[in-house]
C-alpha cells in the first residue's frame, strides 16, 4: 500500500517551491492564490527570502504547507491509500486526501501560525532534543521536574524532542543527560509546541476549525494524536484541536501504518527529514520523496 507523509515546520528552505511555480502552470495558479489568501506575497519569501525571514512562524508553516500540497495537487498518478503528516503537515495530508479545500487548508494553517506565535509570547519557552534515551525514560525525567515540560514529539526510537517552560527544560536537559541520555540541546525555535503552553492557541484554532468544512477522506489520516487510522471527518477534526497541545506520535503512527499494510512511503514537500525517521523506526519498508 502506498502511504504519503507530509513534513511540518523546520523543512523550510531558501527557493522552495520555485521550481514547481515556474514549470507547472496549475503550480503557477495556486501559488499566486495563495498570496492572494494571505494578503502577501508568500512567494517572494519562499523563492528569495533569506533563512530570518523563512523562520518567522506566520510564513514558514504556510511556505511548507504550500510546497506539500501544491506538489502533491501536479504529481501525476497521485493516489494516496494512507495519509499523515508531522504536526502542521497533518494539514497538507488533509487536503491531499480531500478532507479540506486548498483554500480551507491555507486559512487554517495561517491562522494556526498567527495563534502558536501569540502563545508564544505570553511566556518564555523552548524544545530541545533528547538523542539515546528510551521514550519511558524521558517521560520519566519529564515527569520528575518542576515546572511544565512534556514529551512533545516521538520522532522516532532515540530521538525525542521535549516542551516546556525555558527553565523546566534547562533543568530536564541536565537530568537526560545523567539518565545517559547521547546528547539533550535546546532548538532554535520560539516556543513551547505541542505542550500545555499551547492552550491559547488550540482555543483560538478550534473556533476556526469548527467553522471550516470536513468531507469524508478518500483515505485515513493517522494523526499525531491518536497514531491510528480516522475517516471520520468530526473525529478528524477533534483530534486536529488537541493536536496543539498534544504530542505528535510519529514513531508509533508510522508502526501502525506498517501494521495495516503499508510498504512503500513517499515524502511530499520540502527536504527528506520524514523519510530519514521512517527509515530509523523500520529499516525494511521502501522510502522515497517526491
Amino acid at each position: 500500500m502506498k502511504a504519503y507523509i507530509f513534513p511540518g515546520q523546520g523543512a523550510q528552505f531558501t527557493g522552495m517551491g520555485k521550481e514547481l511555480y515556474e514549470n507547472s502552470s496549475l503550480a503557477k495558479d495556486l501559488f499566486e492564490k495563495a498570496n492572494d489568501i494571505l494578503g502577501f506575497r508568500i512567494t517572494d519569501i519562499m523563492f528569495e527570502g533569506t533563512a530570518e525571514e523563512l523562520k518567522e512562524t506566520n510564513v514558514t508553516q504556510p511556505a511548507v504547507f504550500l510546497h506539500s500540497v501544491i506538489l502533491a495537487k501536479t504529481l501525476k498518478n497521485f493516489k494516496p491509500e494512507m495519509v499523515a503528516g508531522h504536526s502542521l503537515g497533518e494539514f497538507s495530508a488533509l487536503v491531499a486526501n480531500g478532507v479540506l479545500s486548498f483554500e480551507d487548508g491555507l486559512k487554517l494553517v495561517s491562522k494556526r501560525a498567527t495563534a502558536m506565535q501569540k502563545a508564544c509570547e505570553i511566556k518564555s519557552s523552548t524544545m530541545a532534543a533528547v538523542l539515546g534515551l528510551a521514550d519511558e525514560v524521558v517521560e520519566q525525567v519529564c515527569a520528575s521536574i518542576d515546572g511544565i515540560v512534556v514529551p512533545a514529539n516521538y520522532n522516532c526510537p532515540g530521538q525525542l524532542v521535549i516542551s516546556g517552560e525555558f527553565l523546566a527544560v534547562e533543568k530536564a536537559c541536565e537530568a537526560m543527560k545523567e539518565a545517559g541520555a547521547k546528547r539533550a540541546l535546546l532548538l532554535p525555535v520560539g516556543g513551547a509546541f505541542h505542550s500545555p503552553l499551547m492552550e491559547p492557541a488550540r482555543s483560538a484554532l478550534a473556533t476556526a476549525i469548527e467553522a471550516t468544512t470536513f468531507s469524508t477522506p478518500i483515505c485515513p489520516i493517522y494523526q499525531n494524536v491518536t497514531a491510528q487510522a480516522v475517516s471520520d471527518p468530526s473525529e478528524i477534526k477533534k483530534n486536529l484541536i488537541l493536536q496543539l497541545t498534544a504530542p505528535v506520535k510519529w514513531t508509533q503512527s508510522v508502526q501502525q501504518m506498517i501494521k495495516d499494510g503499508a510498504t512503500l512511503f513517499t515524502e511530499i514537500g520540502p527536504g527528506k527529514v520524514l523519510v530519514g525517521l521512517v527509515g530509523k523506526i523500520d529499516k525494511e519498508v521502501e522510502t522515497a520523496s517526491a
